[in-house]
């Protein structure tokens, strides 16, 4: 069960550091509103994030759980942190935007979250299949992987709401780079764990 929140922990902590239209949205609502709006938009996948769970779920549960199946989504989803690990190590203060935005930090926020493509990708090829691996050894597991990937996922955008709001230029500061490296290196360490993975899966059905 520990490893399953370790796995959530690692994932949800490098999916709220890292660049995008969710984090934009935290950074600059933040900036020209006040924290109460980049609060709100850090909130969003809380809302958006459960039906495309449940319907990942579904679809890996009944008909597609096969070997064959697994492991091409698991090496589907090595490349995928094999890309966002690639994005973390060279990641630049330049890469992130603040152009200014509209209000309705709420409405935008669940807008940019659930028309992102970001949270299909990861559930399909990296959260879905862990998910599906975790319910095989224990319900519990399960929650534990989701409950470490939310907290740290929501929990980081509001962390770097908080920071925004206190100190203006923390957002091209060299801790934020450096702690986005040391994510990326900790996403190779799981690309290549579930890239190996799903060789296994594809060889032992063979």
């Amino acid at each position: 069960m520990l490893t399953y929140l370790g796995m959530g922990i690692i994932l949800g902590l490098s999916a709220g550091f890292a660049p995008g239209p969710l984090l934009t949205l935290v950074i600059s609502e933040t900036l020209q509103h006040n924290l109460r709006a980049g609060l709100k938009v850090a909130l969003a996948p809380l809302i958006t994030d459960l039906p495309i769970v449940l319907a990942v779920f579904l679809v890996l549960r009944h008909g597609y759980d096969s070997a064959p199946f697994l492991g091409i989504l698991a090496l589907g989803g090595s490349f995928f942190l094999l890309t966002l690990a690639w994005q973390n190590l060279t990641l630049s203060s330049a890469d992130i935007s603040l152009e200014p935005l509209p209000e309705r930090s709420w409405r935008k926020g669940i807008l940019a979250n659930f028309l992102s493509p970001h949270p299909y990708l990861f559930w399909l090829s990296v959260g879905g299949p862990i998910l599906s691996r975790a319910l095989e050894v224990q319900a519990l597991a399960a929650v534990f992987f989701v409950i470490g990937f939310y907290i740290c996922l929501v929990g980081a955008k509001l962390l770097l709401a908080w920071m925004t709001e206190r100190s203006k230029g923390f957002i091209r500061g060299r801790w934020y780079r450096w702690s986005m490296r040391i994510l990326g290196l900790l996403l190779l360490l799981l690309a290549g764990l579930l890239g190996y993975e799903g060789l296994q899966l594809l060889l032992g059905s063979a």
